[in-house]
């Protein structure tokens, strides 16, 4: 096997992740592995022409180790205690719980297998791994990050926000929720099949919220007629290891329609969710 040490990203940095790769697997197609001390989706964006946010933008980010780390927290009272605080009626995080949590980071991976006929162009397999492999990262990071083991969905205390009407006044009711906890709503995360049909072009609610500082990220990880809304800046923190690989190796039963080596790509982050009473699962009731 062939392992090469990928240099640190920097203004100066001229090689994409794809042809460090690249160049290792001429070496040794069999068993090639480049390992970065970095995390690639954060360092190379195969969409930096036509800009899209991803689930990974929406956080602030805290550098971590492999191993969990524990933070502060806060969470909604029971009733009763609501109830024994003055003016949690005008103020609701007065009666907020305080405590802590603890959360660490888990590998991320995608999969690709090099056509055989870029097998011997360099120049083409970097470029099928910056354009295909790291795009499927991206994705598999979405997953991640909303519905996967430690994402934000399978937050325990994530409060879920019905509506009877239709998906606006959904998220709308969201961005009023979060207000009224003192916080703002930074962020969300759609559906694109809702983000087209109803926010582009649809009067100047987009307009609206972007005139709002709201970042939108449009995914398939959260189901149509449904969207994370949430103060995305203050009340998580995207945990990252800072470190990537991209190797040759036998991927699980299932990942690809063909057995057989294939490549893979590798990083390793979680959420630290802070205050988990800042976002709402805005879903049909």
């Amino acid at each position: 096997m062939t392992t090469t040490a990928a240099p640190p990203v920097t203004a100066s940095s001229t090689l994409s992740p794809g042809e460090l790769f690249a160049r290792a697997y001429a070496d040794d197609p069999a068993g090639a592995e480049v390992r970065f001390d970095y995390t690639i989706t954060d360092a190379f964006q195969p969409t930096k022409e036509r800009p899209r946010v991803t689930v990974r933008n929406l956080f602030r980010k805290r550098p971590v180790g492999m191993e969990p780390v524990r933070f502060w927290s806060e969470g909604r009272p029971d009733a009763g205690g609501a109830a024994a605080v003055h003016e949690s009626g005008l103020r609701r995080e007065a009666a907020f719980r305080f405590g802590t949590a603890s959360a660490g980071v888990h590998p991320i991976r995608a999969w690709v297998r090099i056509p055989e006929e870029l097998a011997d162009d360099p120049e083409a397999v970097a470029s099928f791994i910056d354009y295909r492999l790291l795009v499927r990262l991206a994705t598999a990071e979405n997953q991640a990050l909303t519905i996967g083991e430690g994402g934000l969905l399978r937050h325990p205390e994530i409060g879920r926000l019905p509506y009877r009407h239709d998906w606006l006044s959904g998220l709308l009711a969201a961005c009023d929720e979060i207000e009224q906890t003192g916080a703002t709503p930074h962020a969300m995360i759609v559906n694109p099949r809702d983000y087209y049909t109803h926010l582009l072009g649809k009067g100047s609610l987009l307009t609206d919220l972007t005139r709002n500082g709201v970042q939108i990220s449009r995914t398939r990880m959260v189901a149509p007629g449904e969207a994370v809304v949430g103060d995305f800046a203050m009340a998580a923190r995207l945990l990252d290891a800072g470190r990537s690989a991209i190797r040759v190796g036998t991927p699980p039963p299932g990942t690809l329609s063909i057995d057989g080596p294939a490549v893979c790509a590798e990083i390793h982050e979680g959420l630290a969710v802070h205050l988990p009473t800042h976002f709402f699962h805005v879903v049909p009731a």
